[in-house]
């Protein structure tokens, strides 16, 4: 089971996060910081991250704020630009740890669905934070997303002062992420997974999407892309094209041509995530040797 703690944010708010250990007693292979999707939190993720954990990693599951166990200002961003700077100043937390008591151990910050805006974005903006990036179906060009009169709407009701207004997510069907009835059900029955969002939240997306139409070519880490061949929230061939781009000399993709969006919950996952081991083994091995 991991720990649950807590890592207080330059404005004070306390990000909650999930922490599994290395099985075995020693320094760890790496670290990974992962950030979840729009929906979900750090407790869908269990099985990948005991995974990795079980192979010598040390796993930091953050729940974004207004998010998962974070129950203050639930579904709010004030900024895009906050979000990032959670993750970097959460990064820089981890790196101190690493130099202490593993240097050399790559620092990898893997993001799942639409968690993959933010870590893209950290990725391009301080590339010297991280030594790794793995994007697991990442939201960066949705299928689902505002059409250019909710994108107005959205910006009229900020200047109208209703910033803080909810709107549905528009993913309540289960099946959008699984074909599985098993975690169908559980996503349904989460009561932690998030229903709602602000209008700064949608714009902090919003803003995402023009900032990495700029700058995902600073991407300069090691990048692995991993693909659902089904998803139906993810544009496939866009997310392709725009990750193509980032200057990393290292790219590497995987894609599952039967798998739905949320790899976590497929069939043959243990394949899948396999795949993610090797990857972040080879990336580890060469940063200890080099």
């Amino acid at each position: 089971m991991p720990a649950l703690r807590l890592f207080r944010a330059s404005d004070s708010y306390h990000l909650h996060y999930r922490h599994w250990t290395p099985a075995e007693s020693g320094p760890p292979r790496g670290y990974v910081v992962a950030l979840h999707g729009i929906q979900s939190h750090s407790g869908w993720y269990t099985y990948s991250s005991e995974r990795m954990a079980a192979a010598g990693y040390d796993v930091r599951f953050l729940d974004r704020r207004g998010s998962g166990l974070n129950g203050c200002r639930r579904g709010d961003a004030p900024h895009y630009a906050r979000l990032i700077q959670d993750v970097r100043q959460f990064l820089d937390n981890v790196r101190s740890e690493r130099d202490r008591d593993a240097p050399g151990a790559p620092v990898i910050l893997l993001a799942v669905s639409w968690g993959g805006k933010t870590a893209a974005a950290v990725a391009a903006q301080f590339p010297d934070r991280l030594d790794g990036l793995a994007l697991l179906y990442p939201g960066l060009c949705a299928k689902v997303r505002p059409n250019p009169l909710e994108r107005f709407l959205i910006r009229l009701g900020r200047s109208a002062g209703k910033g803080q207004k909810r709107i549905v997510v528009p993913l309540n069907d289960p099946a959008l992420f699984t074909g599985e009835t098993e975690w169908q059900e559980f996503i349904r029955e989460d009561r932690l997974a998030l229903r709602e969002v602000s209008l700064d939240f949608l714009q902090a997306s919003l803003d995402f999407e023009r900032v990495l139409a700029r700058d995902i070519d600073k991407i300069t880490a090691p990048l692995l892309l991993m693909l659902a061949g089904r998803d139906e929230i993810i544009d496939n061939r866009r997310t392709t094209e725009l990750v193509m781009r980032a200057a990393s000399d290292e790219k590497t993709l995987y894609r599952y041509s039967q798998a739905r969006h949320t790899l976590e919950f497929e069939p043959d996952r243990e394949a899948i995530f396999s795949d993610l081991i090797g990857w972040l083994n080879r990336l580890s091995s060469s940063r200890l040797t080099g």
